[in-house]
């Protein structure tokens, strides 16, 4: 037979232990999600965090979305104020037409930075991967004044990082109509899962979903064009490597690179190349993949949030 007193200690244990699971971190209780019209265009973005802490924007890559942070996101709102956007053509964002839309980097960065001026947001940090790269490195030295810090996940911007399939794709940019296999590879279904898997060696640990819906928003009626428009104009993010070194060299802001050194789109020496140019940079070379969110989500977490305290954040 049980005591009242035992009774009310085996309450109070249940009441402590529903406590302690109420704090934990959880995207449902962080994370909210919003649309607003840019240019005509609505863009769509994820929200979390305080709104006056220090602000994140998260600038995804191909041919993912915001959604590519889900996890990412409540592991650093308890201490930043974090907006990570869909690009026009991508996720959750609409899809407007090329014949109304000019699928280029420069315009993806203007759409980009005019969400954030509607936000009100001037000082922030970036992260940026893959895509989100050239979209942030345009917008970065057109407000040098905002960037308080930069952490860089896969986004290229050497030469050195270019891995081999690169050649093919210069194939491409020389003459996208003789070269249409170039694009049929990149957007096939086995493109879009090794984007995640290859070079991996836990795969157990990768969901198929995540692919599997990428490659159905790739599938979707005028998919094609967009996304064909920008591979095209992705010459021009190389041709602009020179510009974007340059900025940096002079600016030197506070970097963090955490680099999935299995990436065989952007090798590990596009990671180690930034060194030259910032040698305070704080590089770290992960055993992941391109998406190495995938794998090394909480490693990335600690690392951003103890580089971020650093340098006063």
């Amino acid at each position: 037979m049980t005591s009242g007193t035992s009774l009310t200690a085996a309450a109070a244990s249940i009441v402590g232990r529903h406590t302690q699971a109420a704090s934990l971190e959880s995207t449902s209780a962080t994370t909210t999600y919003h649309r607003k019209t840019v240019d005509g265009v609505g863009v769509f973005y994820r929200e979390a965090g305080p709104n006056d802490a220090p602000t994140i924007v998260l600038l995804h890559g191909f041919p993912s979305s915001s959604r590519e942070f889900d996890t990412l996101i409540p592991l650093l709102a308890t201490r930043y104020h974090l907006i990570a956007p869909d690009f026009p053509g991508f996720g959750q964002s609409e899809p407007p037409p090329p014949s109304s839309y000019v699928y280029t980097f420069d315009n993806l960065a203007k759409t980009i930075n005019e969400l954030l001026e509607q936000l009100n947001i001037n000082k922030y940090t970036f992260y940026l991967h893959d895509y989100g790269g050239p979209v942030g490195f345009r917008i970065i030295p057109a407000h040098p004044e905002r960037l308080q810090a930069l952490i860089i996940q896969n986004a290229n911007a050497y030469k050195e990082g270019l891995g081999a399939k690169w050649a093919a794709i210069a194939q491409y940019w020389a003459d996208p109509k003789v070269h249409p296999e170039v694009f049929d590879a990149f957007v096939s279904l086995t493109a879009t899962e090794q984007r995640h898997t290859l070079g991996t060696s836990h795969p157990e640990r990768y969901n198929p979903d995540t692919w599997t819906d990428e490659y159905a928003h790739l599938s979707r009626p005028g998919q094609g064009e967009i996304q064909a428009d920008l591979l095209y104009d992705y010459r021009t993010n190389v041709a602009s490597y020179p510009a974007w070194q340059a900025w940096l060299r002079e600016h030197r802001p506070p970097v963090l690179v955490v680099w999935g050194r299995n990436d065989p789109s952007f090798i590990a020496p596009g990671a180690e190349a930034f060194e030259r140019d910032l040698p305070d940079a704080e590089i770290h070379l992960l055993d992941a993949g391109h998406f190495a969110l995938d794998e090394k989500n909480d490693e990335i977490a600690s690392l951003i949030l103890a580089f971020l305290a650093k340098h006063s954040v």
